[in-house]
């Protein structure tokens, strides 16, 4: 079996969810100036690959402790659906439409939450997705822990891994889509990597190691 994995921010969408996320916080009230500069300021670190993007996630994840995840679930929803499905782009649609075609099962692999992973996922009516989890307790609160490894750099190969074993899967046969350098340790793993609308640092990896380049809008 031959799967394809597609990233999300800038990949599949035109833009960084998270920033959307964080004008959403601010619109609402609930950042402060100093958050959201500091939110801005992880989000191109995390771009340049620049932070401890573990603890950066770990950080942020703490402050949801105590917050029911049925109420996230439902606010992300919403957001998602004014704020980010509008950002689709329409050639890597069609690149999914292809990879359906062609018998081969569609993932998606963010470092997002599943709470906006699963509604992408619907959407394009995906095969699967797998992204970063929050731990919840059993009274459907958030603990404030992340639930597994943060599903970033090497933590996408780790859970890629683990859904290609479970789901006879061949990552040497198989695809990976993302536009980012941070992205470069599942790009390795996979027999067929590209660069979708790449940062400069992944176009420079992708013109040395001679990576499909696809610019898209």
């Amino acid at each position: 079996m031959i799967a394809a994995f597609f990233d999300m921010d800038e990949t599949l969408i035109s833009v960084n969810s998270g920033r959307l996320w964080v004008r959403h916080l601010w619109n609402k009230g609930e950042l402060s100036k100093r958050d959201l500069v500091k939110s801005l300021g992880y989000m191109v670190g995390y771009r340049m690959a620049m932070v401890d993007m573990n603890a950066v996630a770990s950080t942020a994840v703490a402050r949801l402790a105590g917050t029911p995840e049925a109420q996230m679930r439902q606010e992300v929803l919403d957001w998602f659906e004014t704020d980010v499905a509008p950002f689709l782009i329409p050639e890597m649609v069609e690149r999914v439409q292809r990879h359906k075609e062609d018998g081969h099962k569609i993932v998606l692999l963010t470092a997002s939450s599943p709470y906006v992973a699963q509604p992408m996922t619907e959407l394009l009516e995906l095969d699967d997705y797998l992204c970063s989890r929050f731990e919840v307790d059993d009274q459907g609160q958030f603990t404030g822990r992340l639930d597994g490894p943060f599903c970033y750099g090497d933590g996408k190969v780790h859970h890629s891994e683990r859904w290609a074993a479970q789901n006879g899967v061949d990552l040497a046969k198989s695809f990976f889509y993302t536009d980012s350098f941070t992205d470069v340790p599942m790009l390795e793993r996979v027999g067929n990597p590209v660069a979708v609308n790449p940062d400069p640092r992944l176009r420079r990896y992708a013109k040395r190691r001679d990576v499909p380049v696809v610019v898209a809008s």
